[in-house]
């Protein structure tokens, strides 16, 4: 057990950043759930990675103002497909969905054939780098987390449609996907939903705020103690954490 790992000045940003994330992920992942699309997370998530991996492959600076273009313009191009979809084949929607995903998972893999590091790059892309999290990275996240609350609260979103949905859901899934990994995405968007389906209106979104913190603290805490992968055990603390809140809300309604 490593008690030195235990340190705010450690574990405070990638907390800082897991809030952030929830923070758009939370309201996104109910609507998801609801339109029954539960797998357009880790295909557009997965479609930005794939624009951070030729920007890399170009030879552009990590983190630098290309690759963030390069990741925004690869998942609305996705996103806006996957509109385009819905609206010419809805009752496919999940199945192209998925083969979206597999076709950008497999294109990262090509584009990364020739890279000694592509393991480590792949590795990264998954489970994410949030213990490594900088000021400047949570600052965009921030700017781009208030960018999708004022339009999902302003009406914005519906104003355009699935097109505007998509879209939104695209610029908030690129902003976090670097930071936290495609697990950790489609846990935050799923998991909360998922384990607060049976709450109505605003105790719901309240519910599955607190369950997302809660999980994200605790996954934190367990990985710096047992010194293992911080996304991948930030995953399973928040599947726990679902769990317990399902259970004890489905003993409270019986």
């Amino acid at each position: 057990m490593n008690l030195h790992g235990l340190d705010w000045g450690i574990l405070g940003l990638p907390l800082v950043a897991g809030l952030l994330v929830l923070a758009t992920h939370v309201p996104l992942g109910a609507q998801v759930l609801d339109r029954g699309i539960v797998f357009i997370d880790l295909a557009v998530a997965q479609m930005a990675g794939l624009g951070v991996i030729v920007a890399d492959a170009m030879g552009f600076p990590d983190h630098g103002v290309a690759v963030q273009v390069a990741a925004v313009i690869a998942a609305l191009a996705g996103a806006a497909l996957l509109a385009w979809t819905e609206r010419h084949a809805g009752a496919q929607q999940e199945a192209l969905i998925g083969v979206s995903f597999v076709l950008a998972a497999c294109a990262g893999i090509l584009v990364l054939a020739g890279n000694p590091h592509g393991g480590e790059h792949l590795k990264d892309l998954l489970v994410g780098q949030i213990l490594w999290v900088d000021g400047a990275q949570l600052g965009w996240l921030a700017a781009v987390s208030a960018l999708v609350l004022v339009a999902l609260r302003a009406g914005i979103v519906q104003r355009f449609g699935r097109y505007g949905f998509y879209g939104v859901f695209a610029l908030a899934v690129t902003a976090s996907v670097q930071l936290v990994g495609v697990y950790l995405v489609f846990s935050s968007l799923i998991i909360p939903a998922l384990a607060t389906r049976g709450f109505g209106g605003a105790r719901r979104t309240a519910v599955a705020y607190a369950l997302g913190a809660v999980g994200f603290a605790l996954g934190l805490i367990a990985s710096a103690l047992a010194d293992l992968p911080s996304g991948a055990v930030i995953a399973w603390a928040l599947a726990l954490c679902g769990v317990v809140v399902a259970t004890l809300h489905g003993r409270r309604t019986a």
